[in-house]
């Protein structure tokens, strides 16, 4: 058997899965908090929030590519892609807790310059790493089914990271600000955050390595990588896939969080909380883990607790995540009965379905929301792991083209669809709230802000997961056509 096609072992795969586990640290925390975290805690306007949650990301997509080129070209005794994991550890660790550390005493001006220069510094280091990252698993083996499963092992990581991000940030930040403020909870919780960043990333260069070499051949330039990257229309359609994928989950993010916090009635949280036993008149703190997580909810019915909706908020994304959990272990067999397109396709379009159901939600319909919240869950798990291992066949469609492989090139500009869709995700929610529901991030419980987290909430993400259903639908990479490509290539590289 070749050793590119071999399969990988254990050790290889679950170190090769902490990679991305740290990085859903930063983007998770992004993801689900960062939108409210520059309004509710570090003090912005809506307008100054929406800027510096676009163009640092967007400058972060535009390094990708170059990202990419360097990456394509970089030649050490350790591979191309690996060295930039341990290169960049250090500096994301230290710029991770300073993009969520609020200065004292600052002008406004200044904080904002801050806060877009931490966000622009640490959106560059997450390229720096993560694209290599990526790319490496296209390099690590040539058999396709194995790169389902070491796609698979690596978004079950992602998800017990999602997990603890999702279900244990807003708990911990409410306990760190116990006798401080929720700016310095936000601190402590990140530092707490990086230094798990700092191993899982040191695990991952350790315990990897790369097989796959170019096939030997003209030296091409960037210019003509991309050129002939666009000739690659199944890239193209996973480009724009990629954009509402991305765009849904920070626009989600953002609307979600206000969705628990401002629309759900809190005393419908509370009676949620209670009937699992993490409430208690008790206002003084109470022993074991749950009180340490920040899990118990201090107060009654009618003297609610300030965390009340932090704690539900945080059932709802473990929940979430379990379930996320479990059906991206079922996503490699379901890609190779049905074809990636074909998982990808439904699992999309029924997740907008079941996201518009969120729209006949009221207040206190807590179980409801648990409900969709995990019906979702299901039909989007086995989209995730399945949609990279498309990147990675979509790297081999263009050497199958070209007879030329520029791995870095692929995955460098699918990061930048992923950092754009990211970038408008975000703004898109903030301007849709501020042009069409007048919000006020210094009134987020006036009633026009409520409806308008109602409605981005059901409508505004079920539209989007609609669109990356249309655009991967276009996608050509179907079930039959990888097969061919990949016996072909293997023909090839078997020359070699």
């Amino acid at each position: 058997m070749s050793n590119r096609n071999q399969p990988l072992s254990f050790i290889e795969k679950v170190g090769y899965s902490g990679g991305d586990a740290a990085a859903n640290f930063v983007f998770m925390t992004m993801v689900l908090f960062q939108t409210n975290f520059y309004t509710d805690v570090f003090g912005l306007s809506s307008g100054a929030a929406a800027a510096i949650l676009l163009w640092p990301r967007l400058w972060d997509a535009i390094f990708d590519p170059i990202m990419g080129v360097l990456a394509d070209r970089t030649e050490t005794r350790w591979g191309k892609f690996r060295p930039w994991i341990l290169w960049t550890t250090i500096p994301w660790v230290i710029v991770m807790v300073l993009a969520y550390t609020t200065p004292k005493g600052w002008s406004m001006g200044m904080m904002i310059a801050y806060a877009g220069i931490t966000n622009t510094i640490l959106m560059t280091l997450y390229s720096m790493n993560n694209m290599p990252y990526s790319a490496l698993s296209a390099v690590m083996t040539g058999d396709l089914n194995e790169r389902t499963k070491l796609n698979s092992y690596r978004f079950v990581a992602v998800n017990i990271a999602q997990f603890i991000v999702g279900g244990c940030t807003l708990p911990l930040v409410s306990k760190f600000a116990r006798n401080h403020d929720r700016q310095y909870g936000w601190q402590m919780t990140m530092t707490l955050w990086a230094v798990l960043c700092l191993i899982l990333f040191l695990v991952t260069f350790f315990t990897t390595r790369e097989r796959i070499k170019p096939v030997p051949g003209p030296k091409s330039s960037p210019k003509q990588d991309f050129l002939d990257l666009l000739k690659n229309k199944p890239w193209m359609a996973l480009v724009a896939y990629t954009i509402f994928n991305f765009a849904m989950l920070t626009y989600r993010g953002g609307a979600h969080y206000n969705f628990y916090h401002h629309f759900a009635d809190k005393a419908a949280m509370f009676d949620f909380i209670a009937r699992l036993g993490l409430t208690t008149p008790d206002l003084a703190p109470q022993p074991g883990v749950l009180e340490w997580l920040g899990y118990i909810a201090h107060g009654t019915r009618e003297n609610l607790s300030t965390n009340v909706a932090d704690v539900f908020n945080s059932i709802i994304n473990m929940l979430g995540t379990a379930t996320t959990i479990v059906f991206i272990i079922l996503s490699a067999s379901f890609s190779k009965k049905f074809g990636k397109k074909s998982v990808i396709f439904w699992g999309f379009a029924l997740a907008g379905v079941n996201s518009f159901a969120y729209y006949w939600l009221t207040p206190t319909s807590t179980s409801a929301m648990v409900a969709l919240a995990i019906v979702g869950s299901m039909l989007y798990a086995p989209t995730i792991a399945v949609a990279w291992a498309m990147y990675a066949d979509a790297a081999d469609y263009s050497e199958w083209q070209t007879g030329r492989r520029f791995t870095g090139m692929v995955f460098a500009t699918i990061g930048f669809s992923l950092k754009s869709g990211l970038a408008l995700g975000s703004a898109v929610f903030l301007w849709a709230m501020t042009g069409f529901w007048g919000y006020d991030t210094t009134a987020p419980n006036a009633l026009n802000a409520i409806r308008g987290y109602h409605v981005s909430s059901s409508i505004g993400v079920g539209l989007l997961f609609l669109g990356g259903a249309l655009a991967i639908a276009t996608c050509t990479l179907n079930k039959k056509t990888t097969l061919v490509m990949a016996e072909e290539l293997a023909e090839r590289r078997s020359k070699h």
